[in-house]
């Protein structure tokens, strides 16, 4: 049912209560009450109702005040882009208030001043909390070394990994290993440690007495006294007869006194091999680290410091397998067992010589 008929019934209804009865024919009564109801719509509703004329004018956009799908789309968006760009133009720079970004000259001014004030301050404040924190420090000793209470122990040449694996009829296979340790054994030629270091007195500690700044002197370590693995008689180490030579050191520790006044040593044993006739020889002084080497002041006072090293020399090795070899550090004071650390005062390592 449409609302005009509806209306047209609430109509007809109305003026059958307030309208006296008129007599007179039927057709005369039915547009009486038309009339009526057509009345009290165009009150009811006022300029909403469109005639045929305001139809065919908005249709055939024969008035003047049509309105397009442009300005339709601006208005329900709120702003066009021209609009937008406009703005965005003058929020960029405004010329009649002389703006910025929205900010006059003295505006910017300020806030780059107060800017620069607070991390002027932040600054001050962190430069005064390090040279504070510096002062306190020494650059030659820590204070706190009681962390760092056990050496550790690792072996050259160090490739990639601690498996050495070689064949001693292929040189391609072992050069790598010598060139390796002949840079490692550079700085401990005899003629570098008579320039540089001094003789010291064996099998006591070589303890320096001076002011925390002073440079403290160096013991010579003479590469000669590594012997049959100094790499000076045999340049290949061993390793083109498949008797190869690895080297064993500790980690320094500055302030460290190794083995309470006993002279540390390295003992080898070979892991899963019940039997065997390999045989180790221990270079110098049947594998022993002197006390004379000990303790180390720092790198930067110690500047020529050379560390002691100990030589093992294999024979005898089983062919076409792999080994496993744990070196351990003994003495008093010197941890070797820790099963969380296996490179704590021990190392364990691999050889693999072929034929």
């Amino acid at each position: 049912m449409s609302m005009f008929h509806t209306m047209f019934l609430l109509a007809r209804s109305y003026l059958h209560y307030i309208q006296p009865p008129c007599h007179c024919s039927e057709e005369k009564r039915g547009t009486m009450a038309m009339n009526s109801a057509l009345n009290a719509t165009e009150e009811h509703y006022g300029n909403d109702i469109k005639t045929p004329e305001d139809l065919t004018g908005a249709k055939g956009e024969d008035k003047d005040q049509v309105v397009t799908g442009t300005e339709v789309k601006a208005t329900k968006n709120g702003k066009s882009w021209d609009e937008k760009i406009q703005n965005f133009k003058m929020f960029l720079w405004n010329p009649e208030k002389r703006e910025f970004l929205g900010r006059t000259s003295r505006s910017w001014s300020l806030i780059l001043f107060f800017y620069l004030c607070l991390y002027s301050c932040l600054a001050g404040m962190f430069s005064l909390c390090l040279y504070g924190m510096l002062t306190t420090i020494s650059p030659y000793t820590p204070r706190y070394r009681d962390r760092v209470n056990n050496p550790g122990v690792t072996i050259r040449p160090y490739i990639g990994g601690f498996t050495i694996a070689f064949n001693s009829s292929e040189e391609s296979t072992w050069s790598h290993y010598v060139k390796s340790l002949h840079q490692f054994l550079e700085s401990y030629n005899d003629s570098i440690q008579a320039v540089k270091n001094i003789p010291c007195s064996p099998g006591q500690y070589f303890i320096q007495k001076k002011d925390e700044s002073e440079e403290r002197l160096a013991c010579q370590f003479n590469r000669t006294t590594l012997k049959n693995c100094s790499g000076i008689e045999d340049p290949t180490f061993g390793y083109s007869a498949g008797k190869p030579c690895i080297f064993l050191k500790m980690n320094r520790i500055i302030g460290y006194l190794p083995g309470k006044g006993t002279t540390p040593y390295v003992t080898c044993e070979f892991l899963k091999e019940k039997k065997t006739s390999a045989t180790i020889h221990f270079y110098p002084n049947n594998g022993t680290f002197d006390l004379t080497y000990f303790p180390y002041y720092g790198k930067l006072i110690h500047v020529n410091y050379s560390i002691p090293i100990v030589a093992m020399q294999y024979e005898n090795m089983k062919k076409n397998s792999a080994v496993s070899i744990q070196c351990k550090v003994n003495g008093p004071g010197i941890q070797n067992d820790i099963f969380e650390d296996r490179f704590s005062g021990r190392i364990v390592f691999t050889l693999h010589i072929q034929e």
